[in-house]
């Protein structure tokens, strides 16, 4: 195995600061770091400079092609590739890249979803340079690409992407948490940042075993296979030994995310079979977010070398725990201050719980939109499922940020809840510092030491939207805040009036217990907090006139974006059903209906031979009967599929054609493997179509 020299690898393929300082006239390298931070306009005399360096860097790396890298509402990124190749006219050619070509592309609007933003017709879509991300050398099979983040729009300036409405939230958090700074005499901070860590769960398959699975190839999860004898109940998968071929794919994922300046950090078994994790250091919402989407396509991209299939679906595996991301969030300052770090007294530091509560109010009041950001049709199949936070939206704080929040309520606050040594018992071992809380698995969204995990995340979705609606909704509690301290006469007095307000108000988001307990539903029923169990059901929170004047307010969507936004959503869910639906049809009427046909000749022939043979045969008559009785289980719930699909994709309104897939076509599909499921164990091995659970879960030497 080569040798890796972690200092010189990390960043090799990423245009940074030390490569612009390098590169550039230091009087444009200090324009450029100035626009980067004050988000100026950048001027066409530097733009020309800075592309031409970043062509040169390029292609001494090996490049011969760039693309404006970026986020369409696919879910994926998007890029098309040109070569700095220009004729020069006497036969030959020069390479050549503009300012311009740098600053502004063109792409074709209409072939990406839009949600109604542009017609069929109305092609043209911009991408911009968003020069805040640093330019990266992606590397494949085909050589090295220059690739430009870049933001999406449409000819008309709606955003068609995931980052757009994620820079604008970012401004928008920062000017009213400055605000809030400069009324509690902070002159330093000039930039507030959303801060932003997400860890990434997937599961590694057999890449010959993945051949075999049309509906793992067809829709990224099984939607069909029985459990095997073992699954996760021993935890012996959890943080164990790594597999030899897993922990060489991890290798070379580490390498590659290295080169891109991706600060890849931990890495493990998690706790279904062939599950692992990977967590990188935090850096700012806007490069987490890129970074995130390098990641899940690089970890795509690397499995094959070791024979193996990465698979990034919220739930591949009926039975088994699903896969999230959890994203870390808090604020930090371009003078390095973490604003949600308590502190050694959080008691005694007002700063901070003001930011407290101002999350309280901002989950509070807008759960709802937190619970639309991490729905997709994979998550519905994972939260609330034991092993992911309940569809509940509530605030897990731990006991000493929820003692001072009682004594505030109270109003007598005096003292903070400190963490005490702990002696494990054998004399050798040292002491250790508790923390002052303990971690709540079970929580959508807890504060763990100096930063909130949001834990619902679907392991296949950007981060963009979560994060941006995490950002807008803060920003909206510091705003109201702001509004008030900017006028109050005795500015202590009012924080914390404003503070004690707030948690009377909004108390009611917290809760440190089981979150899924039964009891846990029914309090938060009389809490009246929403449980929004479905993806379907959490979409009209995007295009309410709440959220629709939220998002106005603060610059980061419109209307028409809000929109568009539902509408793309309802398609997603309803062409992600729609294909599983199909998928399932194609998988029993070509596979497991002929292996079960099969296998029901062959016990009928038994059957008969050991009648001719005066033989008892009332074990193969079970098993034949067994094998009768679900085959025509099968046959008549796909042949109900089958009509309901036809129904489906008749229906010109998508919300519409949405319902009917969580309503008719989800009940009807799960009718379908039922059956199929019961089939698995009585068709013998050799005839069963692809490989079992058992199979994909534990054969990987």
């Amino acid at each position: 195995m080569e040798k890796i020299s972690l200092s010189e690898i990390y960043g090799l393929n990423v245009f940074n600061d030390a490569v612009m300082q390098e590169r550039l006239p230091k009087k444009v390298y200090q324009e450029l770091k100035s626009i980067i931070k004050s988000g100026t306009t950048l001027s066409a005399s530097v733009a020309e400079v800075v592309a031409n360096a970043m062509k040169d860097w390029a292609i001494d790396k090996g490049a011969t092609h760039y693309t404006h890298w970026f986020q369409p509402m696919t879910g994926v990124t998007a890029e098309k590739h040109e070569a700095f190749l220009t004729p020069d006219g006497m036969g030959g050619a020069i390479a050549e890249f503009s300012g311009k070509e740098l600053i502004n592309g063109e792409s074709d609007a209409s072939s990406f979803p839009s949600g109604g933003l542009r017609s069929t017709f109305e092609a043209r879509g911009y991408t911009a340079w968003d020069c805040t991300s640093p330019a990266f050398l992606k590397e494949d099979a085909s050589g090295l690409t220059l690739c430009i983040p870049t933001v999406f729009c449409s000819y008309t300036g709606e955003a068609l992407d995931k980052k757009t409405p994620l820079l604008r939230a970012n401004d928008a958090l920062n000017h009213q948490a400055l605000r809030i700074l400069r009324l509690f005499g902070d002159t330093q901070t000039q930039r507030v940042e959303a801060s932003v860590g997400a860890e990434q769960e997937y599961f590694l398959i057999d890449k010959e075993m993945y051949k075999k699975r049309k509906d793992i190839i067809f829709t990224g999860r099984t939607l069909f296979g029985a459990m095997p004898p073992k699954g996760q109940e021993l935890d012996d998968h959890y943080y164990g030994t790594l597999r030899e071929r897993v922990s060489l794919f991890m290798h070379e994922l580490n390498r590659e995310l290295w080169k891109l300046g991706i600060p890849a950090k931990t890495q493990h078994n998690e706790v279904a079979p062939c599950q692992h994790e990977l967590a990188p250091i935090f850096t700012n919402a806007n490069t987490a977010t890129d970074n995130n989407q390098l990641i899940m396509e690089t970890m795509k991209r690397v499995a094959p070398h070791f024979g193996l299939v990465c698979l990034l679906n919220e739930k591949p595996f009926a039975g088994v725990n699903g896969s999230g991301k959890h994203d870390n969030w808090s604020m930090t300052t371009d003078t390095g201050k973490n604003l949600l770090d308590p502190g050694k007294n959080p008691h005694e530091n007002k700063l901070f719980l003001l930011l407290l509560v101002a999350v309280l109010k901002a989950v509070d009041v807008h759960a709802d939109l937190l619970r639309v950001s991490a729905a997709c049709p994979g998550n519905d199949h994972r939260l609330g499922a034991q092993e992911a936070p309940p569809a509940i939206i509530s605030i897990f704080l731990g006991d000493q940020l929820e003692d001072i929040l009682q004594q505030i309520d109270g109003g007598c606050l005096s003292n903070s809840i400190q963490g005490e040594e702990m002696s494990i018992g054998a004399s050798t071992l040292p002491s250790l510092k508790k923390d002052v809380t303990d971690r709540n698995r079970t929580s959508p969204f807890a504060f763990t030491g100096n930063k909130f995990e949001f834990r619902m995340v679907g392991s296949s979705d950007s981060i963009a939207c979560p994060n941006y609606i995490i950002n807008t909704i803060v920003a909206d509690s510091l705003c109201d805040f702001a509004d008030r301290l900017e006028k109050a006469k005795d500015f202590d007095s009012e924080v914390m009036t404003i503070i004690q307000e707030t948690i009377r108000e909004h108390k009611r988001i917290v809760f440190n217990g089981n979150g899924y307990s039964e009891e846990w539903v029914k309090e938060a029923e009389r809490r009246g907090l929403p449980n929004i169990t479905c993806m379907l059901e959490a979409i009209p929170a995007i295009r309410s006139e709440k959220a629709i004047a939220l998002f106005e307010k603060h610059g980061v969507l419109t209307r028409e974006e809000c929109e568009a936004r539902a509408e793309i959503l309802y398609e997603e869910y309803a062409k992600q059903i729609i294909i599983e639906a199909k998928s399932m049809v194609d998988i029993v009427m070509k596979q497991i209906s002929p292996a079960a046909l099969t296998c029901s000749d062959k016990v009928a022939q038994t059957v008969l031979r050991l009648k001719e043979a005066g033989v008892s045969c009332d074990s193969a008559l079970h098993r034949l009967q067994k094998l009768t009785e679900e085959q025509n289980a099968l046959d008549s719930a796909t042949a109900e599929l089958s009509a309901a699909l036809e129904k489906v994709q008749s229906m010109d309104q998508i919300e519409e054609a949405a319902s009917y897939c969580r309503h008719t076509l989800f009940p009807l599909m799960a009718k379908v493997r039922k059956p199929a499921d019961a089939l698995e164990f009585l068709v013998d091995k050799k005839d069963w179509p692809f490989p079992t659970y058992g199979d994909l879960l534990y054969y990987i030497d």
